[in-house]
Order: structure tokens, then C-alpha cells, then sequence
């Protein structure tokens, strides 16, 4: 008796299997995270010189360059994607111009290998607000490592590089992580995420919500 490619193929194999939709999902999430990494970096000076209060604080910027990782990760719910879609926002912000030029494949590589990491602490299991926040945190950890030590900033003082590090990891959890997951949320709930999990998710618990009998 014959048993289809489909059939004998474990479940675990065909849930990581990437499809076109998720290819082209996580492209469009990154054409669209790069254009914003631009803007974010036009922002800057005007946004840095308003932190500058506290030496360091600037860190809290950091965030915006990581969300794109966590984003794609929370969509497609498939090893790779994070720093898939880090990486290809990072080639898009550095296409349009930004004043860091080639560094920034550099950094969007990294960062996007922190966001993984951090869903792959969790076996790629927990597409919930925890492993948004700790794919996240991973990648605040991996950006703060790379600019406190091959960055402008690892010339300023050992006070200034401390307060960025943390600074950048809790933008991390924040700005990549906890926005990342309230955008995907409110996503789903529109039905544009219907052939993805989280878009299942929403319908499910709109199914079983006493408003909807």
C-alpha cells in the first residue's frame, strides 16, 4: 500500500516547511521594516539630542532597528524567518541610504540572528507576548553588543556604554518585541493573517467568545 509524500512527511518537517506565502509574507514585511529603519535613522539626531539628558539613554532607539526580526518571526512562526526578514529590511534601509552604509547588512545580520535565537530558546513553540518579548531582548542583547564595542559608542565612557547596553536591550523587549506582538494582534484581528497561525488564533478565539453566539 503507497502512502503519499504528504502523509509520510512528519508533521514537525511540514509545520516548518516554508511556503510561498511565507516567502512572500516575510519579503513584503521587510521591504516594509526597511523603509522604516530609514526614517528611523533620519530620526536619529533629533531623537538621540532628546535623550541626552542621561549619557547612554540613547540606547532606547536601538528598538527600532530589531522589530522587523521579531515581526517576521511572529508571522510566519518558521526557523529562519526572523533573521530572514531582519536581514532584508537591513539590505532595503542600506539601498535607500543610510549614514552607516554597509555596516548596517552587518548589524541587521546580527540582530537578526538575536531575534531568532530568542525564539529558538523557546523551540520555535511560543508565538505568544513571552517569546515575542524574549526574541526581543535577544536582539536588544546583540545590537547592544555590537555598538558598545564597534561603534562610536565604544569610545564614550565605561558609565555611558553601560546605561546603552540596557537601554538597548529594554528597547529591545519593548519596541521590538511588545510592539511587534500588539501589531501582529491587531493584524490578525483584521483577517489580513487568516493563512497564518496567528490569524487562526484570532478567528478561534473570536469563535469562542459569549459575544459572538
Amino acid at each position: 500500500m503507497q502512502v503519499s509524500a504528504v502523509a509520510s512527511t512528519p508533521a514537525s518537517v511540514r509545520r516548518f516547511r516554508w511556503r510561498v506565502v511565507d516567502i512572500v509574507t516575510a519579503s513584503v514585511i521587510g521591504v516594509a521594516a526597511g523603509v522604516i529603519f530609514w526614517v528611523w535613522g533620519q530620526a536619529w539626531t533629533p531623537l538621540s539630542t532628546a535623550l541626552a539628558f542621561l549619557p547612554g539613554l540613547e540606547g532606547l532607539l536601538a528598538g527600532g532597528w530589531l522589530f522587523a526580526g521579531v515581526l517576521g518571526g511572529l508571522v510566519i512562526r518558521k526557523p529562519g524567518a526572523a533573521l530572514y526578514t531582519e536581514i532584508v529590511a537591513g539590505v532595503v534601509s542600506m539601498a535607500v541610504g543610510t549614514q552607516w552604509g554597509p555596516l548596517t547588512f552587518l548589524w541587521a545580520v546580527i540582530e537578526g540572528i538575536g531575534a531568532e535565537i530568542g525564539f529558538a530558546i523557546l523551540f520555535y513553540a511560543n508565538w505568544k507576548l513571552l517569546g515575542a518579548l524574549v526574541s526581543g531582548a535577544v536582539a536588544g542583547l546583540s545590537t547592544a553588543v555590537l555598538d558598545t564595542n564597534f561603534s562610536s559608542v565604544a569610545a564614550q565612557s565605561g558609565v555611558f556604554r553601560a546605561v546603552y547596553f540596557g537601554a538597548a536591550i529594554v528597547s529591545g523587549i519593548l519596541l521590538a518585541g511588545l510592539v511587534s506582538w500588539l501589531i501582529v494582534r491587531a493584524l490578525a484581528a483584521t483577517g489580513a493573517l487568516d493563512r497564518f497561525g496567528a490569524g487562526r488564533e484570532a478567528r478561534s478565539r473570536e469563535a469562542e467568545s459569549p459575544d459572538a453566539a
